[in-house]
């Protein structure tokens, strides 16, 4: 229903729409807008438009009185029209505000989303043909929300790093087929919050789940006109916005009150909540996009235009546009969003997609640019997880081992090496060896430790952990580009068959294989990261690319009814075991990296341990020389890690000693003899893993013993700590203790 509207001049911060329990206040930023109208949209599509009269600093603000959480709006601005000259405003458009903190509907597509007619695109360029065609029956609208929330007693689980374990999630993708899900909340917050989801992660051992975009995003027509749509979510468009798709309860700020539920639901649960965040790019995409949002609002000061031609878009993500970083402006934004997700929506970190772009104030990446610099000294973001994905496909986008002390980073590196050393490339042992053990080479010059290095064999870009074993070639003719889309180089190998196969000896190797990977993972120093899904053998079918496919072949298959079957549910237990393995244990997820033998072995406070912290050996258990180092066909490792040498305390002050351990790794195509070292190391080891399952768990190899390691297999002993008796100032861990 429309009616006389009273107005107030309001405030100019905070941006966007702020209640307060009485009235609403509306804050909009635009530098070029002459008239900016507010306009409120009722039930039935109704619009009024109310002049905003007050400008600060461009900043158009007034408040309404009375007006309630639940209200739609959105805003007109009316300003210079001028492609060449980087100005795109028209106020026949519809505009999302963007700090709405709940968002309403979708787009469909519709040619009065765009500012130029399709019958001529090169307007979009010149300007000379505007289309005026009236886009609010076509757009999706900003929703005025309640802040209020009873948290209770909600506290950040806090994990150290070192301490942690990530799930990387989709909340549709991991609720949708799960049996114990009810329908209603399949493919929303309040599933993931269910306990049967909640159950498997704290079952699984994660400590937290680094959920794919939930900021709201577009549904791209183009996708939806041919039966596809975006799946992941990579296409952001309110940067405040819980994604309404995902909402079981409503989009009129329902979802917010939903997914602060979820988050303190997985809080209870010991689970942190980490955002995947696109902050390089809009959904409005390039200079034929759709105006939506900043592109009518403020186009050239939101987006990074091409120096010369400002009626087109400088793109550094694969995308048609990227933010402009030096923008005070879109630094604002930025910093305000993320502030707002972590003291209003208590998630505990964020992991920043194509985060090379954010560090291109101009053309370069620079990690002294300006968004480092207001992260680093921000009292509230610099204090949560900050991962960045280190690359975009701009010039000199690879930045794996790049950027400041205080961010953790997608350790590519690691995903390559380990691929390759699996499938039984040449040459690999040496960055191996880096990769177990934190990658120093890539974080030490620059003072970080290991826990710098997300170590991911899969993540949701690429083959899942299944089909890493059985697919050389992707198979993505699902998507609809000719298999243009997707890596073509993925570093997997289809253990003898294309896909599916009866053939056992090939079943049984892919399921070596899985396993084998994720024991590295979990055995690697670093921050590992599952992908879900990857504990159950979840299958693409060789699709590596599922950006679009939003059904079961995407979807986590979590068995039915009946549940998984025999090998699923024994990938599952053996996750499960390596998880528990790896955390109960100080010395496979140490703080610092390992000092080598050459220089001194030990940190002045490390122990008495006449050991090194590590030790590298052949086959024949004794130390490796250059030669071993240097031969390119090497394919096996054996490696010593001393608990009675960890050069860290607890939070104590106590010194950690831990259980020692020898890792065997074959990736040899036939089994080899691995002599175990001499009784310095240890008198007696016990058998803890075996990715063959053809050594048993419990039994004992004597010092000097020969052990064979069945070809393209992982062996785990350990022995005791020799450290016991220090006592009271020695926290110790170990099967002895």
């Amino acid at each position: 229903m429309i009616f006389r509207m009273q107005t107030w001049p309001g405030r100019p911060y905070p941006l966007g729409a702020t209640y307060d329990g009485t009235g609403t206040n509306f804050a909009l930023f635009s530098s070029v807008a002459e008239r900016v109208e507010l306009c409120l949209i009722d039930d039935d599509g109704n619009e009024q438009r109310i002049e905003v009269e007050e400008t600060d600093a461009h900043v158009w603000h007034v408040y309404l009185p009375g007006v309630q959480p639940g209200t739609r709006y959105g805003y007109r601005v009316h300003g210079p029209y001028d492609p060449a000259s980087g100005h795109r405003c028209n106020p026949s458009k519809l505009l999302l505000d963007p700090y709405a903190k709940a968002v309403d509907g979708q787009i469909d597509g519709d040619e009065s989303l765009f500012s130029y007619p399709f019958s001529d695109p090169r307007s979009a360029v010149t300007g000379k043909k505007r289309n005026d065609a009236d886009s609010a029956a076509h757009m999706m609208t900003a929703v005025v929300v309640n802040p209020f929330f009873d948290w209770g007693h909600d506290r950040p689980p806090a994990h150290d790093y070192h301490d942690s374990v990530i799930y990387e999630a989709h909340v549709k993708g991991m609720t949708m087929l799960h049996p114990a899900v009810p329908d209603d909340l399949r493919g929303t917050y309040a599933g993931i919050a269910h306990p049967a989801i909640v159950d498997h992660l704290t079952t699984l051992g994660v400590t937290a789940i680094e959920l794919m975009p939930v900021h709201q995003f577009v549904n791209d027509p183009h996708l939806q006109s041919k039966g596809l749509s975006n799946y992941w979510g990579y296409n952001t468009i309110g940067y405040f916005a819980p994604h309404n798709g995902y909402a079981a309860f409503g989009t009129r700020g329902e979802q917010v009150q939903e997914f602060k539920s979820m988050v303190k639901t997985l809080h209870d649960a010991g689970i942190e909540v980490i955002l995947d965040v696109v902050y390089n790019h809009t959904a409005e995409g390039n200079h034929l996009g759709p105006t939506l949002s900043f592109r009518g609002i403020d186009n050239a000061a939101y987006y990074r235009l091409v120096d010369g031609d400002e009626a087109h878009y400088f793109d550094t993500t694969g995308t048609g546009n990227s933010l402009l970083m030096r923008s005070p402006h879109v630094l604002q934004l930025i910093m305000d969003s993320l502030r707002y997700w972590v003291t209003e929506m208590h998630v505990d970190g964020f992991r920043f997609d194509l985060a090379a772009t954010l560090a291109r104030q101009f053309h370069e990446v620079d990690r002294l640019s300006a968004f480092f610099d207001i992260v680093q000294q921000d009292p509230v973001v610099s204090q949560v997880k900050l991962i960045a994905e280190p690359w975009d496909v701009g010039d000199g986008g690879y930045q794996v081992g790049g950027f400041p002390p205080l961010w953790t980073e997608w350790n590519g590196r690691y995903r390559d090496t380990v691929r390759d050393f699996w499938r039984g490339e040449p040459g690999g042992v040496p960055e191996l060896a880096s990769r177990l053990t934190g990658s120093s080479d890539l974080y030490e010059r620059s003072a970080r430790m290991p826990i710098a290095s997300i170590n991911f064999v899969t993540a949701h870009d690429g083959f899942t952990l299944a089909d890493l074993v059985s697919y050389n070639e992707k198979h993505n003719d699902a998507n609809g580009e000719g298999g243009a889309d997707g890596e073509s180089h993925n570093r997997s190998w289809n253990c003898g068959a294309e896909g599916p196969t009866d053939d056992p000896e090939i079943t049984a190797l892919r399921a070596r294989q899985r396993r084998n990977f994720l024991a590295t993972l979990l055995l690697s120093q670093g921050v590992p990261m599952i992908a879900h899904g990857d504990e159950i053998a979840r299958t693409q079918q060789g699709n590596n690319n599922g950006y679009c496919q939003d059904n079961e072949l995407t979807w986590m298959d979590w068995g039915g009814p009946e549940g998984l079957d025999e090998e699923r549910a024994e990938l599952l237990e053996f996750t499960r075991k390596m998880v528990r393995l790896r955390l109960d244990h100080p010395l496979l997820h140490r703080r610092r990296f390992f000092s080598a033998p050459d220089d001194g072995g030990s940190h002045p406070y490390a122990g008495t341990s006449a050991m090194p912290e590590i030790e590298w050996l052949d086959l024949s258990g004794k130390r490796m020389d250059d030669d071993d180092w240097n031969n390119g066909y090497a394919r096996s490792l054996m490696v010593f890690l001393n608990g009675d040498a960890i050069p860290e305390k607890d939070d104590r002050g106590r010194r950690i000693v831990d259980d020692s351990f020898l890792v065997l790794f074959n990736a040899h195509s036939e089994a080899l003899d691995f002599t175990l070292p001499p009784a310095d190391y240890g008198e007696r080891w016990t058998a803890v893993v075996d990715t063959d399952h053809t050594t048993p768990e419990g039994a004992e190899h004597e010092a000097g013993s020969v052990l064979s390691v069945t070809s393209r297999s992982v062996v785990v002993l350990s022995r005791p700590s020799r450290a016991g008796h220090l006592g009271a100032e020695t926290a110790t861990t170990s099967t002895a203790a």
